[in-house]
């Protein structure tokens, strides 16, 4: 018995029943023979890792461009607080916490520059239907390792498509909105606790907001500090969740579940579509606009970068230029879509 059968083993002695067991996975799209070391979930969380589309995140809006300071969070630092939350989710449930986890870690590989206005844009002058959560699973499925794809267990892809949920509900009424492991369920749940607390934060830190403008029944329920909240929200989570007709329903107390939602509407409407925010997300959807009508104009330097981007491969008979071009738009960090746009459309002096 090698190393990965012997955690196989252990993990149905401890894991909960409604977990889903590393041996127990639907499989990847193309058979491959099994790591000796680690489970294949194990092997999903590292491919995600070394992507270059995760190493991109650390140049990629949360709410906050990022080149305003360095310590507002960015998309990767966003991902690891959802990693970090969701295997405490996973841990205290007896779930699959490398599950878990390679679905948090790569559930924003398909976010845009600029955060949701590079999403925005997209939906404009791609496709209305344009989402990051599409995209997500297209990076791991389509772009990433030149054009070959991670070839992630069914498990984790449905977990990264399934994440998003809009201003939805939390845990939406229609099932099949849900992903079908109660991992990637988690995974959802655990996006919004990350980011209603660090977005939060990030907002009084950049002066958009004030403290004591936080809703006092949100102080009151969930608590004063950033560490008060996510820890109310955890364990409200976990002691509210149960098993109902042989079924582990996961479920949040009425009163965190309207703390939760008061918090999210506040954020929406004194953040989000403040002026501060938006205006840079105006600036930031003309830069991806126009550099999505230049690529689509210009075929050879769109090669060159698709090659500098390690992404040549995906130049396929049978994607339509469009779908390339957004793609490659969709990929680039904040860093770079400025860079590019000054390259080329600003005027270079002559010395």
């Amino acid at each position: 018995m090698n190393i990965r059968e012997e955690f196989e083993k252990r993990e149905k002695k401890f894991m909960s029943p409604f977990g889903c067991l590393s041996s127990a996975s639907k499989g990847r799209a193309e058979y491959e023979e099994p790591c000796p070391v680690r489970t294949v979930f194990q092997v999903d969380r590292d491919r995600i890792v070394y992507s270059n589309a995760f190493r991109r995140l650390k140049h990629k809006t949360q709410v906050f461009l990022s080149p305003l300071g360095d310590d507002y969070r960015t998309r990767l630092t966003h991902t690891l607080e959802v990693a970090q939350i969701a295997r405490t989710i996973a841990r205290a449930m007896f779930l699959n916490e490398d599950l878990a986890e390679a679905i948090a870690l790569g559930h924003d590989l398909g976010h845009t520059p600029f955060g949701h206005s590079g999403e925005t844009a997209l939906k404009e002058i791609y496709a209305p239907d344009f989402s990051h959560n599409d995209q997500g699973l297209r990076v791991v499925e389509k772009l990433e390792n030149n054009g070959k794809g991670l070839n992630l267990t069914h498990e984790v892809r449905e977990g990264i498509l399934k994440h998003a949920k809009g201003y939805g509900k939390i845990i939406p009424d229609n099932l099949n909105e849900l992903a079908g492991t109660l991992e990637g369920c988690v995974v959802r749940i655990a996006d919004i606790m990350a980011y209603l607390n660090h977005d939060l934060d990030d907002a009084i830190r950049s002066g958009v907001i004030r403290e004591d403008q936080i809703p006092k029944f949100c102080v009151h329920v969930l608590g004063n500090t950033h560490s008060e909240r996510e820890t109310t929200m955890i364990c409200d989570l976990i002691s509210s969740s149960k098993i109902s007709d042989n079924e582990f329903v996961l479920n949040i107390s009425d009163d965190v579940d309207a703390a939760i939602a008061d918090l999210r509407e506040f954020l929406y409407e004194n953040v989000y579509r403040s002026p501060k925010v938006h205006n840079e997300f105006v600036k930031a959807k003309k830069i991806l606009s126009e550099l999505y009508t230049f690529f689509l104009n210009d075929e050879k330097m769109f090669l060159k970068e698709l090659e500098g981007m390690e992404m040549a491969g995906c130049n396929h008979v049978d994607q339509s230029k469009e779908r390339l071009v957004c793609d490659f738009v969709a990929s680039i960090t904040d860093r770079y879509a400025m860079i590019l746009y000054e390259r080329i459309f600003f005027p270079s002096p002559q010395v």
